[in-house]
């Protein structure tokens, strides 16, 4: 719709200006990374109940871990990334494994 000449166009708040863009939060892998003591088991179990992943997902992800050393877990919000680190440490403490969890920026 256009204006007359030398008008005003009064912007109300439901306008929004096209230049602001939405930036979507940073996201973050969490990774395992493997080593000698935990079991390919314990890996799997920790991918199903923290990570949530189906029995194949979660064996493939295994796998990932025992041929390459590491492997993504999941990709999260800095939040969520953390607190699945958290979860993962604990669990492991309690089951006497030293599997070490990080989480890293995802490019």
């Amino acid at each position: 719709m256009s204006q007359p000449i030398g008008s005003t166009k009064i912007l109300t708040g439901t306008e929004t200006d096209v230049s602001e863009r939405i930036q979507l939060p940073r996201q973050y892998r969490v990774v395992l990374h493997n080593d000698n003591f935990t079991t390919r088991d314990f890996v799997v179990y920790i991918l199903q109940e923290i990570f949530r992943k189906s029995e194949a997902d979660a064996v493939g992800i295994m796998l990932s871990v025992h041929n390459k050393g590491i492997g993504v877990a999941g990709v999260y919000s800095f939040q969520v990334a953390e607190t699945k680190v958290e979860q993962v440490r604990q669990l492991a403490e309690r089951h006497e494994f030293p599997l070490l969890c990080t989480c890293e920026p995802d490019n």
